[in-house]
């Protein structure tokens, strides 16, 4: 596949997830974690005209000088921006707006793609990761569409039309046992990775296990039934509090009607199904459940390195560890290097990927990181322990 079909696809993907949504499903922002699929579209092609098209293409004009301040989205090289509180009150641009803003720039860059000149190897790599950027947001498109609608009271089913894994049947217990040793975790430079993958270097880990599977359903609801919320014995201070002042009592998107547990999926309200992997659960809540089985979360670096021996790809899963830059980071130079460094802190790593993340996007070095109570995301819980 060429650049230039790579960028169409990617692009055609993100308009994809959207299909099926109503003009005001768009625009809505229930909470500040969510952004309107409206602003993904425009961002991801904001992206595109301010860091490969205004610097490169000769004689380029931009569809529009506001969109500037509208879609930026915390590039403080770039310049000023909406609040990310104040996304769901963008009226205008219109979807409408949003789809020509997207054939616009879509036109521009095919053009630029199809130009007999050589690309340099900056501009590639910036292309690269504009490709790869996309894909979070459409992974983010994803999630945050079924918050959207799963915090609407008529509960309704929102569009799939995209592949994705099969969810795994847990009927099993099974642990995995690696040996003390120096092991080499982080990208090798192979292939396209995010700055925070790099560089690879060695670790050290002490003998222990991680379990080849997730935490099922019916697992954690018998972590509820046995008064796991209300027992502050199970949790951080932090989580404590966060239990206590949210009125947290099961997942995201679980429901209790006549003592029948029930989740929210991409088919409205449907029974509870134990047997599948636990789901959109917080940081505070997998170090919980860890704690009243008496194990733990394994580290980033005791996942990547028991990731050929585990199964993996249906949920992002919680590790022990907080999100540092790997010995001898450092960021790029202007606006691509806030693109992830100065997040490095307050955050907790996630490893794998999941049922909303794009096809070939992830990887075993792959870092994803939130912030420990967030939990719209796909998230759930792998144990580990030490031996």
């Amino acid at each position: 596949m060429n650049l230039v079909q790579r960028y169409q696809q990617v692009r055609a993907r993100s308009e994809a997830i959207c299909q099926g949504l109503h003009a005001e499903d768009f625009v809505v922002q229930p909470v500040v974690d969510v952004s309107p699929p409206k602003w993904h579209l425009g961002h991801t092609t904001w992206f595109w005209e301010t860091f490969v098209l205004l610097p490169n293409a000769a004689g380029y004009s931009v569809f529009n000088s506001q969109y500037n301040y509208v879609f930026n989205s915390y590039y403080e090289t770039v310049g000023a921006r909406v609040v990310r509180t104040d996304r769901g009150n963008l009226s205008r641009p219109s979807v409408a707006d949003v789809q020509a803003y997207r054939s616009y720039v879509d036109t521009a860059m095919i053009h630029f793609l199809t130009e007999q000149r050589p690309l340099s190897d900056a501009l590639q790599a910036t292309i690269q990761l504009g490709l790869n950027h996309e894909e979070q947001h459409q992974e983010l498109l994803i999630t945050d569409i079924k918050y959207i609608l799963g915090n609407n009271p008529l509960l309704p089913a929102y569009p799939t039309e995209y592949p994705k894994p099969d969810v795994p049947t847990i009927t099993t217990e099974s642990w995995v046992s690696l040996s003390e040793g120096v092991y080499e975790i982080g990208a090798t430079g192979e292939g396209f990775c995010f700055d925070n993958e790099l560089n690879r270097h060695k670790v050290y880990l002490a003998p222990y296990q991680i379990r080849q599977e997730l935490v099922s359903n019916q697992e954690y609801l018998d972590f509820i039934r046995a008064d796991g919320y209300q027992d502050f014995r199970n949790w951080h201070a932090e989580g404590w509090e966060w239990v206590k002042s949210n009125a947290v009592k099961a997942p995201l998107y679980w429901h209790q009607l006549d003592n029948e547990w029930y989740q929210y999926t991409s088919n409205g309200l449907t029974p509870l199904i134990k047997n599948q992997p636990v789901c959109h659960i917080s940081y505070y809540e997998a170090w919980a459940y860890a704690q009243w089985r008496g194990v733990r979360l394994p580290t980033e670096a005791e996942w990547e390195v028991a990731q050929t021996r585990i199964e993996w790809g249906a949920r992002w899963e919680w590790t022990e560890s907080a999100y540092l830059p790997y010995p001898g980071f450092t960021k790029a130079e202007g606006a691509i290097g806030e693109y992830n460094g100065k997040f490095m802190v307050n955050q907790m790593v996630l490893r794998g990927a999941s049922e909303a993340t794009t096809p070939g996007h992830s990887r075993p070095t792959y870092r994803n990181f939130f912030h420990a109570p967030l939990r719209w995301q796909f998230t759930g819980i792998r144990l580990a322990r030490s031996c």
